[in-house]
């Protein structure tokens, strides 16, 4: 995970001794928004109105933040009108690349070879981490976000007179309730799960841990009882907290040492990741080829042999329980 200093590539990772051993994310830099009628959205310029054909996403299938774009762009009957390009799973010495002969779409708008010369495109002195998902538009030729979070709610509802889907993954009604889950979920689960494998000291390891299986006891008790985060509302909660549980038992458990549990050892979420699976259009967006191979082989700080695990054996396509609970 390098980052462009001055528009300059450098094959850095970040700083953990400064911070005694924890991993601390960079924040997205660039958060524009995509708006019914082109005016400003909550952060950013406006000028990015809703159209199709205009926007370009470019995503890693290895990557939790970038899928939950992924699905939104399913779930909202996007994917005819905003286009993809998907980076190869391997994250080295260049970064996130478009290598066509290792697993990559290639880059449909301008054959980069890498993901940070769309960057640089974007902004020739760019500063700052090169991440995915990158939403660009296609007419002004800059970037609109590099936030997933704001992404899924732009795919949420501004799209809705195009496409006619009003699905509502934000409801004004429960916003409140989900800003609060999603506050726990993203700082003990999706990053937690982050702060336990990148740590480089073992109380920084231990505290990430803790915190991390603490929330998830939480979850499973919330969804023990209720078929979704939201009781019986399917929110960007779920998906949210989704995208790290497709990924916790084939890498985080071993790669990231979050060996407590397996999601398998959970009645309620285990079956609730079954259900949000089989969900129409999700299982599409889901690669665990691109999953193991990117933590595996891309980490070497953390596998320098580079070895890819055979296991574990998953079947997301079974039977769940979760109709009964309404």
């Amino acid at each position: 995970m390098g980052l462009l200093v001055d528009g300059q590539w450098q094959d850095k990772w970040y700083d953990t001794d400064s911070n005694n051993g924890k991993f601390k994310r960079e924040a997205a830099q660039l958060r524009n928004w995509i708006t019914k009628d082109g005016s400003p959205g909550p952060t950013g310029n406006g000028g990015f109105k809703a159209q199709a054909n205009r926007y370009h996403l470019y995503v890693a299938l290895a990557c939790p933040w970038a899928h939950r774009t992924l699905i939104f762009r399913q779930l909202k009957g996007l994917s005819d009108i905003i286009s993809v390009s998907v980076v190869s799973p391997d994250m080295l010495d260049k970064g996130w690349s478009f290598d066509k002969d290792n697993l990559s779409s290639g880059d449909d708008l301008f054959n980069s070879e890498y993901l940070h010369q769309i960057y640089t495109k974007h902004d020739e002195n760019y500063s700052g981490r090169v991440t995915v998902p990158v939403l660009w538009d296609k007419q002004q030729n800059k970037i609109v976000s590099n936030e997933s979070a704001d992404i899924i709610r732009m795919f949420n509802t501004a799209f809705n007179e195009i496409t006619n889907n009003t699905d509502d993954y934000y409801p004004q009604s429960l916003q409140a309730d989900i800003d609060e889950i999603n506050d726990l979920v993203y700082t003990n689960i999706n990053n937690g799960v982050y702060k336990a494998g990148f740590a480089t000291t073992q109380t920084a390891y231990e505290d990430a841990f803790t915190a991390l299986f603490k929330a998830l006891d939480k979850v499973e008790g919330i969804l023990s009882k209720n078929r979704y985060l939201m009781g019986s509302t399917l929110t960007e909660a779920d998906w949210r907290l989704f995208t790290t549980l497709i990924r916790f038992d084939s890498v985080y458990v071993g790669h990231f040492k979050c060996n407590l549990r397996t999601i398998e050892n959970y009645p309620a979420l285990s079956n609730y990741v079954r259900e949000l699976y089989q969900i129409e259009g999700v299982a599409s967006t889901v690669n665990l080829e691109h999953i193991k191979r990117h933590y595996y082989f891309s980490h070497t700080m953390i596998n320098p042999t580079q070895i890819i695990p055979k296991g574990p054996a998953l079947n997301f396509s079974q039977n769940h329980n979760r109709d009964k609970l309404g």
